[in-house]
């Protein structure tokens, strides 16, 4: 198995992993109110997840 011959700098790292970014996560409108909202998760405005009442606000 190869193993690097030479220690990898510090600035040689870093700057290697500053590529590394995360993303925003994506809002979509809600179906019911309108208000922007995390995919996937139930709305925390109006309380309705895939067009039926989850939670009571």
């Amino acid at each position: 198995m190869p193993v690097p011959k030479r220690k990898m700098s510090r600035s040689k790292t870093r700057s290697r992993r500053s590529m590394w970014k995360t993303t925003a996560a994506s809002l979509a409108p809600c179906s019911q109110c309108q208000q922007p909202k995390l995919q996937h998760i139930a709305c925390p405005t109006c309380g309705t997840y895939n067009r039926r009442q989850v939670l009571d606000i």
